[in-house]
């Protein structure tokens, strides 16, 4: 016990958290005689304070003490060691015991303050102070939240595992790196925590960002909160930075979706033209929602007659009324605005449009797959520009189909549509779709009015000798 104990940690570094009961302090004068005792002393020894108080220090040895114990006695240094002491009741009882002179003014030896806890108690205490860093290190280890140490030059100490999986890097591949090399950002800059990092061994004061991330095992990019602390030691000194990332994904995604839904409450329907309406529409969606959106209506729809009260029949033959990429040009387009196309009842299109459910499938489903392999220029598109997710959402109002948009991702957005993305949709469209309705059936009053007008006019105007006359009709604009 003389040496350092498991990991670094030495006797002495134990006895400040060791319960009172465990531990004998006693005063000695000079002369060796013991002149007060703590209230537990008696506890680990057997002796009652009277018995100890008055007594010769000497006694209570069982066996001499430690050559270097005796020089730095008689010199008047404190000591730390092992020594064996008698119990009340004979036996011999190993103690660890730290002596520590108190002085006068003039420099010599007042009091000797002395603490001993035995053996079998510091070892005991010892196990149990090293089965809390080991459950210490498996939490760090283990915990839910991206951890990581960084010292004054802001180089790795500890990652836990989920900092490891956010950079993709083993722990041990990662300590002693400059956490510029370890969390590196676009174009080789510094990144934000790094930045933060030394700002807050500079300053002191703890520092708060949110940062997105893509980690290697992961396909979508993920958003985090990250917290950088200083980590001080008992003088105040900072002596390193903890950072802990949390995942915010979740609340993020539900902000922007959130956020998307009000700009869509502003943007959509600020017109009462449907062409309009629709491209506002594929507007808002992309490229936030999706690489590309289209918007196709059914032709009555389109004209501003009345939607099919029935089921959709198939074949189903939309008109493309919108569409939006988030390439110029909108490349990945078969349809040409203001054409028609016709979908197959075996098509996913005419499928939702039937059921009027929204649904989303990636490109490799089967009923997708047989669908396209009917239509070589759409697969032709897939191919090139690397298709793999789709959604298709009936736009429903008042109780009838109007029509379909349909969102798709493709290279541009490698993330997969999510629940969530599809429920966004689903909402976007039933807002669109009364968007729709409003402008059609506008459509539909404004060509009866024009019908009427233009039944009320004159087929021929007055004929007079001297005067020519002209006459135009001018209906007014929306």
């Amino acid at each position: 016990m003389d040496g350092e104990g498991a990991q670094g940690i030495t006797p002495g570094d134990l006895f400040d958290d060791l319960p009172m009961n465990r531990t004998v302090t006693v005063s000695v004068d000079p002369h060796g005689v013991v002149t007060a005792c703590g209230s537990y002393a008696h506890q680990p020894l057997g002796y009652p304070p009277a018995e100890l108080v008055g007594r010769p220090a000497a006694d209570l040895l069982a066996a001499p003490l430690p050559q270097p114990a005796r020089c730095h006695l008689t010199d008047g240094r404190s000591w730390s060691g092992t020594v064996t002491l008698r119990h009340r009741d004979g036996h011999g009882l190993d103690v660890w015991l730290h002596a520590q002179p108190l002085l006068a003014g003039n420099g010599t030896v007042a009091q000797w303050f002395v603490t001993a806890v035995t053996v079998e108690d510091l070892r005991n205490h010892q196990r149990e102070r090293q089965a809390e860093l080991t459950l210490v290190n498996w939490a760090f280890t283990q915990a839910p939240v991206g951890l990581a140490i960084f010292d004054t030059e802001v180089r790795v100490c500890r990652l836990n595992d989920e900092s490891a999986h956010m950079i993709g890097l083993r722990e041990q591949d990662a300590r002693g790196r400059p956490a510029a090399e370890v969390f590196p950002a676009p174009g080789h800059q510094p990144s934000g925590l790094v930045e933060r990092a030394r700002q807050v061994v500079r300053t002191g004061e703890p520092a708060y960002y949110e940062a997105f991330r893509r980690a290697p095992a992961d396909s979508h990019e993920r958003a985090w909160a990250i917290t950088l602390s200083p980590v001080r030691d008992p003088a105040g000194q900072v002596r390193g930075v903890l950072s802990a990332s949390l995942d915010i994904s979740e609340r993020y995604w539900a902000r922007q979706r959130l956020t998307l839904l009000n700009e869509a409450n502003a943007a959509i329907g600020s017109t009462l033209e449907v062409t309009r309406t629709a491209q506002e529409f594929a507007d808002i969606a992309v490229p936030r929602l999706a690489d590309w959106a289209s918007v196709d209506l059914l032709d009555t729809v389109y004209q501003g007659d009345e939607p099919p009260s029935g089921p959709i029949t198939t074949p189903v033959v939309l008109r493309r009324t919108a569409h939006q990429s988030v390439f110029a040009g909108q490349p990945e387009a078969v349809v040409a605005l203001g054409q028609t196309d016709t979908y197959p009842p075996n098509s996913p299109i005419a499928i939702a449009l039937a059921s009027g459910q929204s649904v989303s499938y990636p490109i490799s489903d089967p009923r997708v797959a047989r669908w396209v392999a009917g239509s070589p220029p759409r697969a032709a598109r897939i191919r090139e520009y690397g298709f793999h997710s789709v959604m298709i959402i009936p736009l429903r109002a008042r109780g009838s189909i109007l029509g379909v948009a349909v969102f798709i991702r493709h290279q541009h957005h490698p993330e997969p549509f999510t629940p969530d993305d599809l429920v966004l949709a689903d909402d976007l469209g039933a807002r669109t779709a009364v968007c729709l309705d409003n402008a059609r059936r506008y459509t539909r009053e404004r060509t009866t009015a024009l019908t009427l007008q233009h039944s009320l006019l004159p087929h021929h105007l007055p004929r007079h000798t001297a005067v020519e006359v002209a006459s135009r009709y001018l209906p007014a604009g929306a």
